[in-house]
């Protein structure tokens, strides 16, 4: 059901994001410690604000009471997807090609489910990563998840 919760959200949240001029970066429905949360993350170049959440915030929760796609009460959050964002879209690696990301993928390559390596670009299919002096191509669909990783 999470999964169908999140997509339905995203479908709502998307075009009121566009209309802020933010992108939606990630939309979680989970439950947690008896709890449901439904996360919206947004972002803008230069960062989001307070004031981005909040407007987002507010147009979402008037259209989810008025459609009513979530069956339990939920805690709606609206924020930064942070530093170690998720990266979601093609779009995404090609955007941030030249920073350190961390790919799990669903099932082994060459013998690994995790990948750690400076992203190169991406084509529509598949990312690229330097790993010390290798590239390695991974297809998008055998993507479980990816996510800037934070470099001090």
């Amino acid at each position: 059901m999470s999964k169908k919760v999140a997509s339905v959200v995203t479908d709502l949240a998307l075009p009121l994001a566009e209309q802020l001029n933010l992108e939606l970066v990630d939309v979680e429905y989970t439950k947690e410690a008896g709890r449901y949360y439904l996360r919206v993350f947004i972002d803008k170049p230069g960062g989001v604000t307070l004031d981005d959440c909040q407007a987002l915030s507010e147009r979402l929760d008037v259209l989810l009471d008025e459609k009513d796609p979530i069956p339990n009460a939920y805690v709606l959050e609206v924020s930064s997807p942070g530093i170690e964002r998720p990266l979601k879209k093609a779009q995404d690696f090609r955007r941030f090609a030249g920073r350190l990301a961390r790919i799990k993928t669903f099932a082994p390559i060459e013998g690994r489910k995790q990948f750690i390596g400076r992203l190169l670009g991406a084509s529509d299919q598949e990312v690229r990563l330097q790993i010390d002096d290798q590239v390695v191509a991974i297809a998008l669909e055998r993507i479980a998840s990816a996510r800037l990783v934070a470099e001090f």
